[in-house]
């Protein structure tokens, strides 16, 4: 069994993807995003905004359990990461395990 932190490392090393709560809204309008990655503690009208345009673009949106801290830390980046836009997913599974494990397409 493979995990989402080891997919979400093999995805920064290969993929091509982007930080933050502003790019995941505009990938996710435009419907060029693959997955977006959410940190469980977003505040609650960025996350309805990326929810609203996801679902209208069919993008998946994965809720990541930890925090943004958490997930800054697992990104190897010395600050709080809210969203993860991946465009690419390069030699990851992450797309799989995602769907796997359930995201919403919300």
């Amino acid at each position: 069994m493979v995990s989402f932190e080891s997919e979400l490392k093999m995805l920064l090393k290969t993929g091509k993807i982007a930080f933050g709560a502003n790019k995941a809204m505009k990938a996710a309008r435009l419907g060029k995003a693959k997955l977006i990655i959410i940190a469980s503690n977003i505040p609650e009208d960025i996350k309805d905004d990326i929810l609203y345009y996801s679902r209208l673009s069919k993008i998946p949106v994965y809720m990541y359990r930890g925090t943004s801290i958490e997930l800054g830390t697992l990104c190897g980046k010395p600050f709080m990461i809210s969203t993860i836009t991946v465009y690419d997913p390069g030699s990851s599974n992450v797309l799989e395990l995602v769907k796997e494990e359930g995201a919403q397409i919300a």
